[in-house]
């Protein structure tokens, strides 16, 4: 009878991860350079994974060659293609992107792709090289924001001050919705701050919500878990959504990442896929 428990519990222990794995996700952080061909290809390596797609943010630039400052035809060009792939695909969300030293044609360019339903927008201060800080950054921000679009920024610390620029940022834009991704990178422990802002009067406008990609790779199994899901519950789990960055990283590493963190079954499903479909109207 103890070997036929054992063996049952065995087999229930083996099935716990491909259960999981088919639980829906929503991927907040997709790069799709070649349009058709990555999407494809991305669904395809999801498929792989195992896990089960409910829906995906996708850009159509990335990497460290693609600065864009100046270069309104293909920034208007590369919105369009993911406007159009979008258009095609009812679980793509396009996300579009300028870049915010260029100014007033910066600001026309999100009225435009707002007007056609673009409700992300991406900018990335290391990839297009641009200060945070910078008031050409915080003027595109509040029109991204009045324009009814959520901003998506790169947060992983490579630049010095990172996260604490990004604050300042959020705090001269409350009524713009923020997503940083990487929540951090491994200065995650930074936004345990907002549990103390938020007892600050009139300062925080609760406007900043995480991407996890990378950070909940790094911190599963980890000595840091602990403090990383800390930090999750600090923050929010309600602002709070989960990412590949593909194709540096796949769908199923991610989601096998957040399954291993001691959080419950009702925090992971918000990470994995509710959160993110409340913000995006999904």
């Amino acid at each position: 009878m103890q070997r036929i428990l054992f063996i049952m519990c065995s087999l229930l222990a083996f099935a716990a991860p491909a259960a999981s794995a088919q639980q829906p996700v929503f991927d907040t952080h997709v790069h799709l350079r070649d349009g058709e061909a990555s999407l494809r290809e991305y669904r395809a390596d999801v498929a792989k994974s195992g896990a089960a797609l409910s829906g995906l943010a996708a850009m159509w630039f990335g990497g460290p060659h693609q600065a864009l400052q100046g270069q309104l035809d293909k920034v208007r060009a590369g919105n369009d293609s993911i406007i159009a792939l979008a258009a095609k695909h009812a679980d793509v969300v396009p996300v579009a992107t300028v870049h915010p030293y260029d100014g007033q044609a910066a600001l026309d360019e999100v009225t435009r792709v707002a007007a056609r339903g673009v409700r992300v927008l991406k900018i990335h201060p290391h990839t297009q090289r641009f200060d945070a800080a910078d008031p050409r950054v915080l003027a595109l921000v509040r029109h991204a924001g009045a324009s009814g679009m959520a901003v998506l920024m790169d947060n992983a610390n490579i630049l010095p001050g990172d996260s604490e620029r990004l604050f300042n940022l959020a705090l001269q834009a409350p009524k713009t919705k923020f997503i940083f991704a990487h929540i951090g990178g491994m200065n995650f422990r930074f936004w345990n701050i907002l549990a103390l802002a938020r007892t600050a009067d009139g300062l925080f406008a609760n406007n900043i919500h995480f991407e996890v990609s990378g950070a909940v790779v790094l911190a599963a199994d980890s000595p840091i878990e602990d403090e990383f899901v800390w930090t999750l519950r600090n923050v929010g789990i309600d602002q709070v959504m989960l990412g590949s960055d593909y194709p540096q990283m796949g769908l199923g590493q991610a989601a096998d990442a957040l399954e291993r963190l001691d959080l419950t079954d009702d925090e992971k499903a918000k990470i994995r896929s509710g959160n993110a479909r409340k913000l995006f109207g999904r």
